[in-house]
């Protein structure tokens, strides 16, 4: 499972944004299936004293421990709790 969180994170980082938190892992036929949180637009947010948007990404990595795609599934206020999370 550390592998599978690595390689989440590297390639958020690289790709997208750095996860705030990874909430969700689980194994399937073909991978794993990641949710990921990250900070949207945090200094945006932060000149305008606003609540930091959290965007809600799913992720599919392959049996090679490699991220074969994702999605983002929602945005939402940090403060606000999120009951769908998938």
């Amino acid at each position: 499972m550390k592998k599978v969180l690595k390689e989440v994170t590297d390639f958020f980082t690289e790709f997208v944004k750095p996860p705030y938190k990874i909430t969700a892992v689980q194994p399937t036929d073909q991978g794993w299936d990641v949710v990921v949180e990250v900070i949207e637009e945090k200094e945006y947010m932060k000149a305008y004293a606003k609540d930091q948007m959290v965007g809600v990404y799913h992720a599919k990595l392959n049996k090679d421990m490699e991220v074969e795609s994702y999605n983002r599934r929602s945005l939402r206020s940090r403060s606000s709790i999120d009951l769908n999370n998938e």
